[in-house]
């Protein structure tokens, strides 16, 4: 468990980085100081926030600075970043001398760079799923109808896809009905891929989503929301399967009440 006392949010967009503020302060961290994004976080952020500082994707030099004037020793990141906004990126000086030494350029080295460092400027980047740990998947059926018994078999055939796509980092979702792969999540993201894939499954789609080999949890958790399931719910989606004990039900609450509403399963597999 974390110990109580200062804390970094670099926060992305969505209700995630509003959660982990909001779960910090339970646990008794004493002072929140928020790098938002401009297009991307949430203002709302600002009423959980001590100090917050907004930025353009790619001020690295900026969020270092920022980060080690409120003398913090901890961060998160939570939420995401538009994949428009990574391909509308400005570097400033110190993100274009990060940029120089990758020779990979990928979510997974961009990121594993930036934690770098903020290791150097002695800023330990926490686990994204640090307050919200009770907020995981647990395996077997966790929200909405029982699914039959097809719908479960194509599950544990798209994980098992979906894991290799994962290793081979083009994507951590599928879409499948009937033993076959509709649709494989590439840089278009989660959402996009659900909506091509369903329009194919006809009503009776099935999506997996998982997290990669050796995933770097301080950056990049697979997540599933109340949002999920209203997409899901237009493509024609009956059952939403997501690795178990690694995957972050947001707002667990909502999550249930959407799956009831939609009638759509949601089921955690190992």
């Amino acid at each position: 468990m974390v110990s109580p006392g200062a804390l970094g949010l670099i926060a992305g967009n969505g209700i995630y980085p509003l959660l982990v503020a909001k779960a910090a302060r339970r646990r008794g961290v004493s002072a929140i100081h928020v790098a938002a994004f401009e297009n991307e976080t949430d203002p709302e952020i600002r009423s959980l926030a001590d100090s917050l500082e907004w930025l353009r994707v790619g001020q690295l030099g900026r969020l270092l600075s920022y980060l080690g004037s409120t003398g913090v020793k901890r961060a998160i990141m939570a939420g995401q970043l538009a994949p428009k906004n990574l391909f509308d990126l400005r570097p400033d000086f110190k993100a274009l001398i990060l940029l120089s030494r990758l020779p990979e350029r990928n979510a997974e080295s961009l990121f594993g760079a930036v934690a770098a460092e903020l290791a150097v400027a002695g800023i330990e980047l926490l686990p994204a799923y640090t307050f919200l740990e009770d907020s995981l998947a647990p395996e077997g059926l966790i929200a909405g109808p029982k699914p039959k018994r097809r719908l479960l078999d194509d599950a544990r055939y798209g994980f098992r896809i979906a894991k290799e796509i994962s290793r081979l980092d083009i994507g951590q979702t599928v879409v499948v009905r009937n033993g076959t792969v509709l649709a494989v999540e590439a840089f278009e993201g989660t959402d996009a891929a659900m909506q091509r894939g369903g329009t194919l499954g006809r009503g009776n789609a099935v999506v997996v989503k998982v997290s990669k080999p050796d995933q770097d949890l301080r950056f990049d958790v697979p997540v599933i929301g109340a949002k999920t399931f209203e997409t899901a719910a237009r493509a024609g989606v009956r059952l939403i399967a997501v690795e178990a004990g690694l995957t972050l039900l947001l707002d667990q609450a909502a999550v249930h009440a959407a799956a009831d509403r939609t009638g759509i399963s949601l089921c955690g597999l190992k």
